[in-house]
């Protein structure tokens, strides 16, 4: 028996609002970040279900998700180091109280 196309979608738009709750209601930086984290896994869900259901044959989904999973790792890499310099220097991890771009 075979899982539907529609769950998996439902799935996916599920864990993609989730996530950006998580990034429009959170003030940490952290918990900002893995909102995005959860988005990105959302998508990733979306092009291996998508794949399964078109064109299994190929591995275009899987490259797709490989490239997808990257580009999450390099977020998180780059996101976690401007936070660590950012409570370094400011000891907080709110983003209310970071205004290093203001005049």
């Amino acid at each position: 028996m075979m899982i539907p196309l529609s769950w998996y979608l439902i799935l996916a738009a599920a864990l993609f609002c989730i996530g950006t709750y998580g990034v429009l209601a959170r003030r940490n930086a952290i918990a900002i970040l893995m909102g995005v984290e959860l988005m990105l896994n959302a998508v990733i869900l979306n092009l291996l279900a998508f794949w399964r259901y078109g064109e299994p044959t190929t591995a275009v989904g899987q490259a797709f998700a490989a490239f997808v999973y990257a580009v999450a790792a390099a977020e998180v890499a780059v996101g976690l180091a401007l936070i660590v310099v950012i409570y370094r220097s400011r000891r907080t991890t709110d983003i209310d109280q970071i205004n290093l771009l203001k005049w």
